[in-house]
């Protein structure tokens, strides 16, 4: 039986997470900078074992949000861990593949949803060395969807207006753009992620909008280290309470 335990997201809260589900710095910062309005109803896709879903429940106050995930042990992860911190209520775990639209529907009806977001797998189908471990085969290869099928389901079950956050490799950022504008979502805000000043950029959190105008917004670089080595103020002040040697 593989081994379980808890890591902090707070003082107060935790998640639940395992050797395969579990999360990295990509997931914080997507939660951040993805984070809902007061009352939005939102879902996360692929969900894993939840992290995403959890930092919006408790740092801000979406009036629900659906963690969609295909693999029933990640899925169980994300349930338990919303037990725990006393979020069944407003967190939702839904067991289903996100191109099958009559399981999302069960949960929420098309363009209901204020905001989505996914961090996908990195790796194209294809691509890359997989693994032999099928949960792990899942979370980092396009074996189980494309990101053509995340930006269709965003598309199907967003409302007018209403946004789609990701993050990717820079390499992929292309890709992307076109499969979000072939859905109907236009890219609108695209923020790079470097290690250091004079690295390249190892990570892009980009958002997009159902029906928006052309027209991208570039923000300032986040550096994940501070001159000084260590961390940034800015991710300093991102992670919180949370430590960052669980990071």
């Amino acid at each position: 039986m593989e081994e379980l335990s808890w890591q902090p997201l707070s003082r107060e809260a935790a998640v639940l997470v395992s050797r395969v589900h579990r999360f990295s710095t990509d997931t914080i910062l997507l939660a951040d900078f993805s984070l809902p309005r007061r009352g939005e109803r939102c879902a996360e896709l692929g969900a894993g074992c939840g992290v995403l879903s959890l930092l919006w429940c408790l740092r801000a106050s979406p009036a629900c949000v659906w963690a969609v995930e295909l693999q029933e042990d990640a899925a169980g992860l994300c349930r338990r861990s919303a037990e725990r911190n006393g979020l069944s209520g407003t967190l939702r775990v839904l067991r289903a593949d996100l191109r099958d639209g009559g399981a999302l529907r069960a949960a929420f009806e098309p363009g209901s949803l204020d905001r989505m977001a996914c961090n996908p797998p990195y790796q194209a189908a294809g691509t890359g060395d997989e693994s032999q471990n099928e949960s792990e085969r899942l979370a980092r290869h396009e074996t189980a969807c494309t990101f053509a099928d995340v930006a269709a389901a965003a598309r199907r079950f967003l409302r007018w207006g209403g946004k789609f956050c990701c993050c990717q490799r820079p390499e992929r950022l292309p890709e992307l753009l076109r499969c979000l504008s072939e859905a109907g979502l236009e890219p609108k805000r695209l923020r790079l992620v470097q290690q250091r000043p004079g690295k390249e950029p190892f990570l892009f959190l980009l958002e997009a909008v159902r029906g928006g105008r052309p027209g991208l917004r570039v923000e300032p670089v986040l550096f994940v280290e501070g001159g000084c080595g260590g961390w940034s103020e800015e991710m300093l002040k991102i992670y919180g309470e949370y430590k960052a040697d669980h990071s």
